[in-house]
């Protein structure tokens, strides 16, 4: 089970202080970062779900290059074909970020659904850690969490709609 961590978030504020000196006003604003840190923590937290897969990434825009860890294995050691590699890096090809390091706890589903899991985290990060990505990354659809599952089986039924074959006699 993945430890949920409580997170401590600085919503944008806009702070208007008017200073009066010799008789002229001068107006300053005060702008605080939208990052979202836990204490002592350098990184965004951010999850991504997709079927019964759960992901939780830790984005760091501040690191020298790129690198992506999933369970303490490299992307392309964790995901060797590239269409998979291509699914969790597309956010961050979008974007144009340059020097990043992500780590990523992933657990559940099927490889396809922790590629996609991986990436709805990357995308709600690099919104976190800029709001104006946002308006990149919602037209490609990389911030619809995807929610289908499987349906449940139902009682006198083979699966959740397959009804036993008829039989004559």
């Amino acid at each position: 089970m993945i430890n949920k961590r409580k997170t401590i978030t600085k919503k944008q504020e806009t702070k208007k202080t008017a200073v009066a000196k010799n008789n002229v006003i001068v107006k300053t604003t005060e702008t605080k970062p939208n990052f979202i840190k836990t204490k002592n923590d350098k990184y965004i937290w951010a999850t991504g779900k997709r079927k019964t897969a759960i992901a939780q990434i830790r984005f760091s825009p501040d690191s020298l290059g790129k690198s992506i860890i999933i369970n303490k294995k490299e992307l392309k050691e964790y995901f060797p074909y590239s269409t998979w590699q291509k699914i969790v890096c597309s956010p961050l090809e979008i974007t144009g970020l340059k020097n990043y390091k992500i780590i990523v706890k992933v657990k559940g589903g099927g490889i396809r659904a922790q590629a996609e899991s991986i990436r709805l985290g990357i995308s709600r990060a690099l919104v976190k850690f800029n709001q104006e990505l946002r308006k990149i990354l919602k037209p490609m659809g990389f911030l619809k969490r995807d929610s289908r599952i499987k349906e449940r089986k139902k009682p006198g039924l083979k699966r959740a709609r397959r009804a036993p074959q008829w039989q004559k006699r």
